[in-house]
């Protein structure tokens, strides 16, 4: 059965709760290129998507995001977007301020030392990460925007890695701190994810984010990908086996299929796992019910 999580709200898409699982892909275009990206953003519509991320680097390529939003509003397209942010926050604060959702990198969020911590450190970019988090989460408190913490292997922050390593348990951790960051400042609109290229670290670190979020009550929708799966069989390969799996487990309310190829090919690849899964489901609750 599947994991009951809260629903979120991203822009006219609900998320969790009884939602079906919801399919998403990333833009390819530069963002400066609004025409581009906007025609993009329409093809990917076409296919399928329900959801759409662009790379951003930048407060110039957050305005633009805002741009594009608007090119497609007018033309009568509702399509959710999402700001990816890796190494700056005040991109982020601009970028939630004009589209629906921001995806946020903890292990990015502030620049940490390398080497062991003191726990006198540790608390002290703790602070910092909730100095900066702080006017990020009004803004998106204020403008109804969505975040993402989006934890990914290999990126860990120097500070967890000083104690975790770079293992499943160490991106697990730094979701969990976020998430409890966030409900300090009241802000609950969140929607996680743990990732690695690696499927069974992928499927490793997830499974133990459940349980820590379960043993502490908490139930927010996750989004599964495995990090550049690849092309062809390969990447299709290790994404029906590593987001497979845990939708298998009734684990997952939004998947990204994350193929080295136009983002319109990674959609029905996502489809065809979310049939699938929601087939097995199904006839699970009719041999119940029987």
């Amino acid at each position: 059965m599947r994991r009951q999580t809260k629903e979120i709200q991203v822009g006219n898409l609900r998320i969790g709760g009884n939602n079906p699982i919801r399919i998403q892909t990333m833009a390819n275009t530069d963002t400066n290129d609004i025409e581009a990206s906007v025609a993009q953003a329409k093809h990917c519509l076409e296919a399928g998507t329900e959801l759409l991320r662009y790379t951003t680097q930048g407060t110039k390529e957050a305005e633009n995001l805002g741009k594009i939003k608007e090119a497609l509003r007018t033309e009568g397209i509702d399509l959710p977007l999402v700001a990816d942010i890796h190494f700056n926050a005040n991109v982020a604060e601009v970028a939630a301020q004009l589209v629906e959702k921001v995806r946020i990198n903890p292990g990015n969020f502030v620049t940490g030392k390398h080497g062991d911590y003191t726990d006198e450190e540790w608390n002290d970019e703790l602070r910092r990460i909730r100095e900066k988090l702080h006017t990020l989460l009004s803004i998106c408190k204020d403008k109804g925007t969505a975040i993402r913490i989006g934890v990914n292997h290999g990126s860990l922050s120097p500070r967890i890695m000083s104690r975790y390593g770079n293992t499943p348990l160490g991106l697990a951790t730094s979701c969990m701190e976020f998430i409890e960051l966030c409900e300090q400042e009241g802000f609950t609109n969140l929607i996680l994810s743990v990732k690695a290229s690696n499927t069974r670290v992928m499927i490793y670190a997830v499974r133990l984010l459940v349980q820590m979020m379960d043993a502490k009550g908490k139930n927010y929708p996750l989004h599964l990908g495995v990090t550049e799966a690849g092309s062809d069989d390969e990447g299709r390969i290790k994404s029906a086996v590593g987001i497979g799996t845990l939708l298998h487990d009734g684990i997952g309310d939004t998947i990204r299929v994350s193929l080295s190829e136009a983002p319109e090919a990674e959609i029905p690849v996502a489809r065809k796992l979310v049939d699938y899964v929601e087939c097995k489901m199904q006839n699970a609750k009719l041999i119940t019910q029987n």
